[in-house]
């Protein structure tokens, strides 16, 4: 499952966050930041030190995913 995620500055902490997660890839197609596993991927936002506008303006587009969770806490995918 793959989750983009916009390459601006702003969002740079989330895939580097998402980078340092067991079984999880961070490549780019075109203007986006991929993030892909076959497991679940879960990002914990205070690891990020995004803000709450930025955090919920983060996800560009999701592929064999859904959202699972997406709150103040964390965000989390899993398997459509």
């Amino acid at each position: 499952m793959r989750l983009f995620v916009l390459d601006v500055p702003e969002n740079a902490s989330i895939a580097a966050v998402a980078r340092d997660l067991p079984d999880v890839t961070v490549g780019r197609i075109g203007p986006y930041f991929v993030l892909e596993s076959d497991r679940p991927i879960s990002i914990d936002r205070r690891a990020t030190g995004v803000r709450h506008a930025v955090w919920y303006s983060c996800v560009a587009g999701l592929d064999g995913a859904r959202i699972a969770q997406w709150d103040k806490n964390a965000l989390r995918t899993e398997a459509r």
